[in-house]
């Protein structure tokens, strides 16, 4: 039987993490950049004064405030960082949200996460919301920068500068791979093995969207319903997606409609031989 239903855009759904999967009002943003901010201080021997004005910048510029400071000349250890701000947050604050849980299982598509975070902070989010199982897999922190050296920083006199993603603003060029720049986006293509033209990608950052954009995805702003250029999709929550995607769900359906009559025909062609 031919099958008369157009085949699904989307073979992968790409997700990023923090206020994505769950929502800003949940605080865990407001704690990561308060210990940002104080393992500048206390750990990097920063001036108190300057560190909110600073982490502000750095975030604007290269995405994650860990790849500003390396950029700056900063030596640290990515390990220790990520255990300062992320091993201190209040992950008792996630309970498990079985919705979302039902939203994910429900799409026979491909699922992977793509995150600048941390491969332990994402197994622990993800493990306190109870959708660890929903993901074939999980691009982090160490999928895009698999070594740790705390010496890896630009000299301040062999200082290369790279254009901003989506401004054109030229910066000092950082040693860590993570979102907006492209080559994260390359990075994650590889690894997960994504085709971009089918994949639908959801994120909270209009600087993510935008990169993501650039590189051949399709898009979803998570955390307002406001569309703006670059967004294909905007949804106030992720747990609006079936009233603003349910073509991933029907079309689904009669695809697997299908293949089970196909499956049957095969099957009575095999018992005729």
């Amino acid at each position: 039987m031919e099958n008369q239903v157009q085949y699904h855009q989307y073979e992968c759904l790409l997700f990023d993490l923090d206020d994505t999967l769950y929502p800003l009002s949940s605080g865990i943003s407001v704690q990561i950049t308060k210990n940002i901010k104080e393992y500048m201080i206390q750990k990097l021997g920063m001036d108190e004064s300057e560190v909110p004005e600073l982490c502000i910048s750095l975030y604007k510029d290269y995405g994650t405030t860990m790849a500003g400071l390396k950029a700056q000349g900063y030596n640290f250890d990515y390990d220790d960082f990520h255990s300062f701000v992320h091993g201190r947050l209040p992950y008792e604050l996630f309970t498990p949200d079985p919705v979302l849980r039902g939203l994910l299982l429900s799409l026979p598509i491909r699922k992977v996460i793509f995150t600048n975070s941390d491969k332990k902070h994402a197994d622990t989010v993800l493990k306190r919301l109870g959708i660890e199982d929903c993901f074939e897999s999980v691009v982090c922190f160490e999928t895009l920068n698999p070594t740790n050296n705390a010496d890896d920083s630009v000299g301040a006199e062999e200082t290369e500068h790279i254009e901003q993603p989506n401004t054109g603003a030229v910066v000092p060029k950082t040693p860590v791979v993570c979102k907006p720049f492209k080559l994260a986006y390359e990075e994650a293509f590889k690894f997960a093995n994504i085709d971009p033209q089918r994949t639908l990608f959801f994120d909270d950052s209009i600087r993510n969207i935008k990169t993501a954009k650039q590189c051949g995805l399709h898009t979803v702003l998570v955390g307002t319903s406001h569309r703006t250029k670059g967004v294909d999709y905007a949804l106030e929550s992720i747990h609006n997606m079936k009233e603003a995607l349910p073509e991933l769900w029907e079309i689904t359906t009669e695809q697997s409609e299908n293949v089970q009559t196909t499956r049957e025909i095969a099957i009575e062609q095999l018992v005729e031989a």
